[in-house]
């Protein structure tokens, strides 16, 4: 088994907030996770895509990131996220690129940059997760 292989996480986004905002991941691993959300279903009453949902896509893509680097047999939980955004959006998707900033035993920390359509930078998102022993029986 290969390093890559063996770092892959496995989840299921059935009954999810990855499904319901129609969050599809494109590319996982721990330098590099890429995922795309669409912006219609995910607005303010403004007609905005809403500064909450950018948050979630930053949040689920370094989540799955700081997993990928832990390992099968631990798990990552985020502790602190915190995001500007730079950009409104009102039509098309956003993608999201977690790329690491630091990558330790016990704490994963990583950048987020989201984008839309045109490559504008619409958001950029800072999480920290930390990571822990697998509990038994998960």
């Amino acid at each position: 088994m290969t390093d890559t292989e063996r770092r892959q996480p496995t989840y299921s986004i059935v009954g999810t907030l990855l499904e319901r905002m129609e969050i599809e991941i494109l590319e996982g691993g721990a330098e590099r996770t890429v995922g795309r959300m669409p912006v219609a279903g995910n607005t303010q009453p403004y007609g905005l895509l809403h500064g909450g949902a950018s948050a979630v896509l930053a949040e689920t893509l370094g989540s799955i990131a700081s997993a990928a680097h832990a390992g099968a047999d631990r798990i990552a939980v985020g502790v602190d996220l915190n995001i500007t955004h730079h950009r409104a959006v009102r039509e098309g998707h956003v993608t999201g690129v977690a790329t690491p900033l630091s990558l330790g035993r016990s704490v994963a920390a990583y950048e987020i940059v989201i984008t839309d359509d045109a490559g504008h930078r619409t958001a950029t998102a800072r999480l920290t997760c930390q990571l822990r022993d697998r509990p038994p029986g998960s």
